[in-house]
């Protein structure tokens, strides 16, 4: 049987850029499943909507990539930090200069040294929690924010006077994922502000000062030779990114979550292998995962072609929701047997 070609089917077409899909996607979601088992349509590019379709399209390494400057294209980026940013990282690389990077920071981010940081993270919890007891409230979100990012200075030896323009730049960094071309000079401004913190970072912190941290051993990698001074200062933006963005969102997720379930709030706070579960759960209902892919060459699967040079969505945060896999997929329930697990 001859595979279709993806612009040759009548697609729905998701409005993914509104605060309407935001709000509430499954409406939308059923009109495309109707249309088409696995994929609909985006203003960015074809979007997957089957968890097996994701899942398996997602393995094929050798036909997709991270779009880098596809996306600055889209952006009319060219020329900036943030351009060169978005098109130099560890995730748009490839092969060995992939492997390179990822070396850099593999140590600090082994399971030993993940241990490790638990003493900090509760700190660092504490110190939030000390700071918030004396004002008679507690908001949650700015509590999430805050977490992830004290956690990265703790690990570096930031100085938290700074957090409230890191925090804000990262918020603003967050949104270059939307891709709208006309948030593009707040999005450079505040990688400006983040590529001065971590410069003024390692200036001050200099190559022996002994300290044993992630600074460290960036720094170390950096005087071997290993990473560029561009790489060093990238790498350092790069992981304050990834730790804050999707740490807080799914903090702030699942805590929307058991306000909707005050009995699943108790029970977290008895049994920790619960609290297991309810974040399993909170992955596979909803969460702040979604990446791109860029086709590198032509792409055949269930009967339908999807040509090179295509912009794939995933959105692994809601593939969770696919109803010929999860019974009663929008019910929230840990205890659930469906045992498939959540791509986020």
């Amino acid at each position: 049987m001859t595979a279709q070609r993806i612009e040759d089917l009548d697609l729905f077409l998701l409005p993914i850029d509104t605060p309407e899909f935001a709000a509430d996607p499954t409406p939308w979601l059923e009109k495309a499943r109707a249309k088409h088992p696995w994929l609909a349509m985006s203003a960015i590019g074809p979007v997957l909507t089957s968890y097996r379709a994701i899942d398996e399209i997602m393995r094929m390494d050798d036909a997709l990539k991270m779009p880098g400057g596809e996306i600055v294209s889209i952006m009319g980026a060219e020329g900036t930090g943030w351009g060169d940013f978005a098109q130099e990282m560890m995730l748009v690389r490839e092969g060995p200069d992939h492997q390179r990077l990822r070396g850099s920071v593999s140590g600090a981010f082994g399971p030993n040294n993940v241990k490790r940081m638990r003493p900090v993270m509760i700190e660092t919890i504490s110190a939030l929690l000390d700071e918030w007891a004396p004002k008679e409230a507690f908001d949650f979100a700015e509590f999430a924010a805050n977490f992830p990012v004290r956690v990265m200075f703790a690990l570096i030896g930031g100085d938290v006077s700074k957090l409230p323009a890191i925090i804000s730049s990262l918020e603003v960094q967050g949104t270059s994922f939307n891709m709208i071309v006309e948030d593009m000079p707040q999005i450079e401004e505040a990688y400006q502000v983040l590529w001065r913190f971590v410069d003024d970072l390692i200036e001050e912190r200099g190559p022996d000062a002994g300290k044993g941290d992630l600074l460290d051993d960036l720094i170390a990698a950096n005087t071997r030779g290993e990473l560029s001074d561009k790489e060093l200062r990238q790498m350092l933006v790069f992981l304050f990114g990834a730790g804050y963005d999707t740490s807080k969102n799914l903090l702030t997720l699942l805590m929307n979550t058991m306000i909707d379930h005050p009995d699943m709030w108790q029970c977290c706070a008895q049994d920790k292998d619960f609290c297991r579960q309810v974040v399993r759960e909170q992955l596979r209902h909803t969460s702040p995962s979604n990446t791109y892919r860029f086709t590198t060459r032509d792409v055949t699967w269930e009967g339908v072609t999807i040509p090179a040079n295509t912009m794939l969505l995933f959105p692994l945060g809601i593939s969770g929701r696919d109803p010929t896999l999860f019974a009663e997929p929008l019910r929230f329930d840990p205890a659930r047997p469906d045992r498939t697990a959540p791509l986020a």
